[in-house]
């Protein structure tokens, strides 16, 4: 897959070490879970992962990725992790064009999901921006570092999808 400036691909073995970096990075590991080497490599082996590196086509220099888990029976992509290490340059929105456009195009999913911290700004309005629908919050879902911390679900459905994708491209 590719956006305007981006080139996004299977990650492999040797881009673990890259991203479990991106992972740890400042700006990042607030916001998601850190992956070991292992656990990595099994979502590279499993059919019901994806794992992706995404690469400026200028400088062929991985600045993000993302995992999402794919549950072919009910046609649900569930977008675990994405994260970015160049903010602010509109990346993050093309890949969740392209990432939206491969569930429900390529994959033909029903459902698109998500999860995110309540103090994750940024990602919120991009996902809100991008008319996905806040339905719900898991309440001190997930123990961290930082404390107990809620979970915001974000979704979108085919037929939304359908209405807002002449809007992307």
């Amino acid at each position: 897959m590719e956006t305007k400036r981006l080139q996004i691909l299977d990650a492999n073995a040797s881009d673990i070490d890259t991203i479990i970096e991106i992972e740890s990075h400042k700006d990042n590991r607030d916001y998601l879970w850190i992956g070991t080497y292992e656990e990595h490599l099994a979502e590279i082996t499993d059919p019901n992962h994806v794992l992706w590196v995404f690469k400026t086509k200028e400088t062929a220099k991985i600045i993000g990725y993302a995992l999402g888990r794919l549950d072919k029976a009910s046609e649900i992509f569930e977008l675990r992790r994405i994260a970015i290490v160049e903010k602010g340059l509109g990346y993050g929105r093309e890949v969740m064009q392209e990432i939206l456009r491969y569930a429900f195009e390529t994959l033909k999913m029903n459902r698109f999901w998500l999860d995110v911290y309540p103090d994750n700004e940024v990602g919120i309005k991009l996902y809100e921006s991008l008319g996905m629908t806040r339905e719900g919050v898991l309440r001190q879902n997930y123990k961290s570092e930082r404390g107990f911390l809620d979970q915001i679900i974000y979704a979108m459905l085919l037929e939304e999808y359908q209405q807002m994708s002449n809007l992307f491209y």
